[in-house]
This record gives structure tokens, C-alpha cells and sequence, in this order.
């Protein structure tokens, strides 16, 4: 997984969290399959197509918080 303080696009800018679909009970391999990105300031209520029960792995950026619920 990449560190929190490595969230960044290629462009530079900031990415406040990462998530996954696939997760491995072995770190090197945690944090792979399909990645959604969460930009400063998202609120986001509902999770996009195809991504609802999917997430496995997510890495939170330095200085942002991310509050997720389920159902």
C-alpha cells in the first residue's frame, strides 16, 4: 500500500484516501484490484456503481479524515 504521505496524483495534486477492492492477509499484497480515489472536500452519501460491498483495503491520507458507515 502506498504510504498516507504518497497520496498524490501524477499531477501533484492531493488525493485524501484510496480504496480498494482486493486485500491479501499478506501486506505487499494488500491494496490491489480497482482503486477509488477521494478528493479533499468529497461527501460522496451514496458509494458509485459497482462499488457497493467491494472495498477491502483503503490507505487515508495525512491530514484527512475519511468517516465510512455500513448499510
Amino acid at each position: 500500500c502506498p504510504a498516507p504521505s504518497d497520496l498524490r496524483m501524477a499531477n501533484g495534486t492531493r488525493i485524501c484516501a484510496q480504496l480498494y477492492t482486493d486485500n491479501s492477509p499478506y501486506y505487499d499484497q494488500c491494496c490491489g484490484g480497482e482503486v477509488l480515489v477521494v478528493d479533499p472536500g468529497d461527501d460522496v452519501p451514496y458509494m458509485p456503481r459497482g462499488w457497493g460491498n467491494s472495498v477491502s483495503s483503503l490507505v487515508v491520507g495525512t491530514r484527512c479524515e475519511l468517516t465510512v458507515w455500513s448499510r
